[in-house]
């Protein structure tokens, strides 16, 4: 497929979907944290990164949301960049927990190591191990700065949803602690919590995730800055990760299924790469009862199905499938 029909065709079924499933009900916002559960509930948008920087955009793509879980996948990829592939797998580890994502009973299921960067207690600790090491104000800023280099444009915190996360993160104290009690946070608990506190409390558009995942598809050089922001061997790395644990416990689904490796947030946000060919993302805040958006893998179900983008099919052999509701 040409970078042209490909433009046309994505843009007529991101079309499709928005119209498809924009008065489509199910799910509920996340109302464990007070800010999101007053997020209005039929924001509905629908963005794709091309690998010139064509930025194609389907409804309320401007609109600035909790990043909340996707930001794992930055951090991910930053403590990949600063040390490598290997040593993250060696302190954190890259195997699905098949649990939800705040579990504290996976970490001891897993003999004390947190599993995955992709979930809370692996994020935790890779937030530990950015550098420089005992630096609050240098962490914050190294990954601030690397998530603007993936979007190619600032981000900033939306400070009620700080607050509100703050206030209500008590699993997420219990799961940094016991971290530290087996050795597997790597600063001060305490600093680290924060810093993963306030890294899913960032605003961020769909626009933004789109090309966040642009950039990831693209080998790590942003396709509307083209700056070089990570490593080209890192993007299969993250990838997998993501094809392996981006929507928890009901991943096996969704892969099997839509063949996208993506990741989900509370939010209401899910970010999917398609390498060499495509960053998309979609963002409405009603989330099934694993914390993904019902309305977002929908579209992004729809869109792959018809687009024949499953990473796992064939060349020549890929056939649309129907978008099956959530």
């Amino acid at each position: 497929m040409t970078h042209n029909n490909l433009k046309d065709e994505l843009l007529a079924a991101m079309k499709e979907a928005h119209t498809r499933f924009s008065g489509s009900e199910g799910g509920k916002n996340a109302d464990y944290i007070p800010f999101l559960a007053n997020v209005p509930s039929d924001l509905f948008g629908i963005a794709a990164c091309l690998p010139d920087g064509d930025v194609l955009a389907v409804g309320d793509t401007d609109y600035r949301f909790g990043i909340e879980s996707v930001s794992k996948v930055p951090t991910a990829i930053l403590a990949m960049e600063q040390y490598s592939a290997g040593e993250v797998l060696d302190r954190i580890g890259a195997d699905a927990t098949g649990l939800p994502f705040n579990s504290i009973m996976a970490i001891l299921l897993e003999n004390d190591h947190p599993s995955t960067p992709l979930v809370n207690a692996g994020a935790i600790s890779a937030c530990s191990m950015i550098k420089p090491t005992g630096d609050a104000d240098g962490k914050w800023k190294a990954i601030v700065g690397f998530i603007e280099g993936l979007c190619g444009s600032g981000v900033e915190v939306i400070d009620e949803l700080y607050k509100s996360e703050s206030e209500t993160n008590f699993n997420n104290k219990s799961i940094a602690w016991l971290l530290k009690n087996y050795g597997r946070i790597y600063d001060d608990p305490d600093m680290s919590l924060d810093i993963y506190t306030r890294q899913c409390s960032i605003g961020i558009t769909a626009k933004q995730l789109a090309v966040m995942a642009g950039t990831i598809a693209f080998g790590g050089s942003n396709p509307i800055t083209c700056k070089h922001v990570f490593k080209p061997h890192l993007t299969p790395h993250i990838v997998s990760l993501m094809a392996t644990v981006g929507f928890y416990e009901n991943t096996g689904d969704w892969l099997f299924t839509t063949g996208l490796p993506a990741k989900s947030g509370v939010g209401g946000g899910i970010m999917g790469v398609i390498p060499g060919v495509v960053g998309i993302a979609a963002f409405a805040p009603p989330l099934d009862k694993a914390g993904n958006s019902v309305k977002a893998q929908n579209a992004l179900k729809y869109i792959t199905g018809k687009l024949g983008l499953n990473i796992f099919a064939p060349a020549g052999a890929r056939q649309p499938v129907k978008a099956a509701k959530v």
